[in-house]
Order: C-alpha cells, then sequence, then structure tokens
C-alpha cells in the first residue's frame, strides 16, 4: 500500500472506541492495539517528535497499512484485543507463549452422589469448581490428599443403592459403597461438604466437624469408624500445614511477581485458594527491554484471563494499572462476582507479591542459564554436523507400534531452545504391513514433508535410529524433492553408552561426549519424540482392545459400545454386571446372552 493511502486511512480514523490492526507490506499483522478514541490514539504512532521507546520506532517504520474495527464501547474494546492476539500472535505484542487450558476439579453439587472429575473448561452448570491447578503435579498431589482422606466415589456407574456387590475401593476404604446402599445420600452429602471445606481452605470448620463425628461414633462405640474419622483428621491436619501459607484471609487470589535481568524479563503467577498456593505459572520473555512493568502485566492478564476459566476475588499486583478499572469491569463479569485489582504496599498481601517476585528471579536466572546452555549446544551441532547456520528449529522423529500393530509415528519440534507444542504431528501409518520401522519412517517423513501443511522448514532432521532409519529417511525426502534439509539419526551401538550421529554418506558415526550440551539436546528431542509416539500409540491400542473385544458381539455397535463404557467403566466391570443390569443397559435377552458368550473366559 502506498504512504498516500495509509496517510489517508489516517486523515479519516474514526472517533470512537475500539481495535486497530498495523500490517506491514506482506499483510501480515504486526501489531494490535486497543483505545478509547481510536483516531487519537493511532495518530499517536505517527506524530514527529513523539518519545517512542527503540521498539515502537521500528514498529511504524515496517507499517504499510492499518485496520480499525470500532466497538460500542472501551470494555468491548479490550475483550476484542485480547481474542485478536490470541487469535493472531502479532510479533509487536507481548504474546503468552503457554495458551493451553489450565485444569479444574469440578464438584457437581446438585448431583445425588457428586464426584470429582478433571476438567479444562470452567461453565456454568451449577457445579463448583477449583482451581486451576498447574503445574499438574499440584493437582494429581490434592487428588491423592483427598481420596485417601474423604471415601468419595471415584466410577463412573450410576450410583442407585442397587448394584449387587462393590468394588475393591470398598475393601481398601477409599468408598463406602453408596451404590450398594451401604451408604444414604445424606451420609455421603457429608462427605462431600468436607471435601467442600477443605478445597475452600475452611480449615476450622472442617477439623471441627471431622472432630464432632469422630466423637460421636466413640459414643456410640463405633470404634472402627472413630479410628477411620481419627486417621482422616490426622491426615488433613499434616495436609493443611504442608500447604497453608501464611496469612488469615481465604479470599482466592492470583499473584503476580515480576523480575528483570538485562533485557530479559519473568512473571510469575501464583494461585492461592482458600489460602492454599495451589500451583504456580511461569512466563519468561527474553527480549522486553522496551516493554514497561505495567504492558507485562496488563498483557499477562488479559491474555491469561481470556481462556475459558473463571478469575479470582483479588489480583495482587507488583504494579498499578491505569486501566485497573476497566479491567475490573471485565474480570467481574467473567467471573459473575466482583474482583478487585491490588497493588499491595505493605502487610500479608504485599509479602505475597515479594514471594512471587522472589520465584520469578529464580525463573529467571533459570532461563537465562539454560539459554546458554542451548547456544552451547546448537553451536556444537553446527560444528560437528558442518552445518551452514546454527540450527533454530529441530523436527524429531520416532516409530511406535507392537509387533506391527497399531503402527504410529510423532513428529516432535524444537524451536529457539523450547518445545513448541503447536507444531507437533502423529501419523498413524498407513502404507505399511507389518513390523517394518524403516517403512514406516520413510511414509512419516514423506506425509511431513510432501504436505501443503503452512509449517516452517527445519534446520536440521533427527531420526530415533541408526543407519538404517536414517536411509529410509533420506530416501522419504528424496521422493519429495526436500533432501537438501540437513538430517541425522541418534543411536546407542550395542552394548555402548554413548550416543552415536549417524549421518548421510558416512560410514562411521560420530561419538558424543556424555557430559556435551548437544549430547542433552539430542537427547531431549529423541526422548520427547519416544514419549508422544509412544502416548499415540496407547491410545490406539486401548481404543482397539476395547472396540475389538464389544464390536465382534452381534447386536452391540458403536452407540450401545460407548453406552456400556459409560455406565459401567470398564469392560471387565460389562463382563461382571448381572443380567438385570445389562437390560437396564438397554440390551435385550439374546444381545445379553451373547455378551455372556463372548465375554465369559472358556
Amino acid at each position: 500500500m502506498t504512504t498516500d493511502a495509509l496517510q489517508s486511512k489516517l486523515d479519516h480514523l474514526p472517533g470512537q472506541p475500539g481495535c486497530y490492526l498495523f500490517r506491514n507490506a506482506k499483510r501480515e499483522i504486526l501489531y494490535v492495539g486497543k483505545a478509547a478514541v481510536l483516531a487519537d490514539r493511532v495518530r499517536s504512532y505517527f506524530q514527529r517528535g513523539s518519545d517512542q521507546t527503540p521498539k515502537t520506532a521500528v514498529l511504524v517504520n515496517e507499517i504499510a497499512d492499518l485496520e480499525t474495527i470500532v466497538t460500542r464501547s472501551e470494555l468491548e474494546a479490550l475483550i476484542l484485543e485480547s481474542n485478536l492476539i490470541k487469535r493472531h500472535r502479532p510479533r509487536f505484542n507481548i504474546v503468552l507463549r503457554d495458551d493451553k487450558q489450565y485444569p479444574y476439579l469440578r464438584l457437581p453439587i446438585k448431583e445425588n452422589f457428586p464426584r470429582l472429575s478433571i476438567v479444562r473448561r470452567v461453565q456454568k452448570d451449577g457445579a463448583l469448581y477449583y482451581g486451576p491447578y498447574t503445574p499438574a503435579g499440584a493437582l494429581r498431589e490434592t487428588l491423592k490428599v483427598i481420596r485417601k482422606a474423604f471415601p468419595l466415589a471415584t466410577c463412573e456407574i450410576e450410583i442407585d443403592g442397587r448394584a449387587d456387590r462393590a468394588c475393591i475401593e470398598f475393601e481398601i476404604k477409599r468408598c463406602m459403597a453408596p451404590c450398594t446402599g451401604n451408604q444414604s445420600r445424606d451420609e455421603y452429602h457429608q462427605i462431600v461438604k468436607q471435601v467442600r471445606q477443605f478445597l475452600e481452605g475452611r480449615d476450622r470448620e472442617l477439623l471441627d466437624s471431622l472432630r464432632e463425628d469422630m466423637e460421636r461414633a466413640a459414643e456410640r462405640e463405633e470404634f472402627e469408624e472413630a479410628a477411620r474419622l481419627r486417621n482422616r483428621l490426622f491426615n488433613v491436619e499434616r495436609t493443611l500445614e504442608k500447604q497453608r501459607i501464611t496469612q488469615v484471609s481465604t479470599t482466592d487470589q492470583d499473584v503476580i511477581g515480576l523480575a528483570r535481568q538485562g533485557t530479559a524479563a519473568d512473571l510469575q503467577l501464583l494461585f492461592v485458594r482458600g489460602g492454599l498456593l495451589i500451583g504456580r505459572k511461569d512466563f519468561f520473555w527474553p527480549q522486553s527491554a522496551d516493554s514497561s512493568d505495567e504492558e507485562l502485566v496488563r498483557s499477562a492478564i488479559e491474555q491469561l484471563y481470556n481462556k475459558e476459566g473463571q478469575p479470582p476475588k483479588e489480583l495482587l499486583l507488583p504494579t498499578t494499572l491505569d486501566e485497573a478499572p476497566l479491567i475490573e469491569r471485565w474480570l467481574s463479569g467473567k467471573r459473575g462476582d466482583s474482583v478487585r485489582l491490588l497493588a499491595p504496599e505493605r502487610g500479608t498481601k504485599h509479602q505475597l507479591v515479594l514471594l512471587a517476585e522472589e520465584n520469578a528471579a529464580a525463573a529467571i536466572a533459570d532461563h537465562l542459564r539454560n539459554e546458554a546452555l542451548d547456544r552451547q549446544a546448537t553451536a556444537e551441532l553446527k560444528r560437528l554436523l558442518r552445518l551452514d547456520a546454527v540450527p533454530r528449529r529441530i523436527e524429531g522423529f520416532d516409530i511406535s507400534n507392537i509387533m506391527g500393530n497399531q503402527s504410529v509415528a510423532s513428529l516432535v519440534v524444537w524451536e529457539d531452545g523450547e518445545a513448541k507444542k503447536s507444531d507437533y504431528r502423529k501419523f498413524r501409518i498407513q502404507t505399511v504391513e507389518g513390523a517394518n520401522d524403516f517403512a514406516s519412517m520413510q511414509e512419516a517423513v514423506m506425509r511431513r514433508y510432501g504436505a501443503t501443511e503452512d509449517l516452517a522448514r527445519p534446520d536440521l532432521i533427527l531420526i530415533d535410529g541408526g543407519l538404517g532409519q536414517l536411509s529410509a529417511a533420506l530416501e522419504g525426502l528424496k521422493q519429495v524433492g526436500q533432501d537438501q534439509i540437513p538430517i541425522m539419526g541418534l543411536a546407542k551401538a550395542r552394548g555402548e553408552k554413548d550416543e552415536r550421529i549417524f549421518l548421510p554418506g558416512r560410514k562411521n558415526p560420530i561419538v558424543l561426549r556424555p557430559t556435551s550440551p548437544a549430547t542433552h539436546l539430542v537427547q531431549r528431542i529423541r526422548d520427547e519424540a519416544h514419549r508422544f509416539a509412544l502416548t499415540y500409540h496407547r491410545k490406539l491400542r486401548g481404543k482397539a482392545l476395547l472396540s475389538s473385544e464389544l464390536d465382534q458381539i452381534a447386536g452391540i455397535g458403536t452407540i450401545r459400545r460407548k453406552r456400556l463404557l459409560k455406565q459401567f467403566g470398564s469392560l471387565q466391570r460389562v463382563a461382571t454386571a448381572t443380567d438385570d443390569e445389562l437390560r437396564s443397559a438397554g440390551l435385550d435377552i439374546s444381545t445379553v446372552a451373547a455378551l455372556r458368550k463372548a465375554l465369559t473366559p472358556s
């Protein structure tokens, strides 16, 4: 677009709130912003003598076109801006690299016998949601504590009190078998109440309730039940001592801390729920010298809470935000209740911000140390493989199958020192019969590099295997005209501990030093490719095992199979269900007989 055309747009900008998009000569979106008055904000970029940061000066120099979207309010502009940044990930915006949904615990309290489940989306369905938990280990630890201390059902069957017998969870006292009528709805909901107290940080209320229940059981001379409650009380007290942070308030809070070192910045987000520190999330930007603390914090808030999720009652921040009232209105609308943004300067809340900042300072040191090691590793790979340039993007392949069954291939991507999971791909092998890893590798490589999908071209391809797998992959590249891409194989010789690099046209491999940064890098990529392939293979194999057993039974199709597995939870429970239970699931007498014949061991 010509300068005259751009100037014409600048001369006729709307005076309403909205969003603006700057594009370069290739029509790529460079930056997305919002404004209360579009005309004033957009023109400010192009005013001579304006006090611009170096990043803004580079941005303005690249702008060839602009687009504006008018909204009815500044709040609508904020929401639209967040959606556009999430969708387009413009180069000049502060963009969070991690855009996955965080896990929550869901407790559907309106059901007769609620059970906890893990979900990644909060919905307005009457259930209670607790979280987010990150990393996943925090969630697993919480579930482990709950299942040890509170005997809630964990199965997926319909609980109506008419089951003939209880499962092993009852035998080990992790469930009180409401499915058999051994526990009433009211008794079950007393346990649900205690789980809620634990998750919501109502410590004193929970501990008092457990002590009262224990004492009542002892008075009734139900000593076994009293002992169970005593053990539950002990487990809960010990967990609360370890996890509860030092503060009186049980208000749900997210706490943001920020640290800088050189041009790098790190933001730590601590999730505090009911006084429990249940997880944290780390965001690192290696080049952010031109971005203010306020810009980093505001961008993080807008992108984090643009996802499906429930903001907490309070956000504790390391700096004040000019747009705090606007962001509070937006977050309150998402929560359905008031949300406050605070930048505390003293007291317990200030101490929480300092804790987040300490975590950020430790994290930024780790990131910079890892970046230095990655630079060493890629420089060493360039030297060893005699590449023209340091490999910024490395793609790794692996094959997984059992005796040729459910053969799959994985593609993982390492870019600029970290896994780029959005570019991961998995392939279900289509043209190969039996256990032929060489042919499977050739197919996977051809499908990746012969496809029209708009993925970046790698600087190096890493194949898990020796000369055989490498030759097959190289033939695949030749078939699709991409054999100019550098490629290597990675394997150990039989009985040897050292990793070896195999290269096309070279008979003798390169032996890697165990302590070399390059060794650690290629091992990480190879191991990630193996993990990704194995996970996909197990998933397909599990589906095949479930499907093959039931699909071979006359009268059971896809719908009935899904219904049976949903109601009974597993193939084993389908096999051990009574005739009445199977008929209640929609099977007629002849289908029940066919199922018995197929699933009963001879």
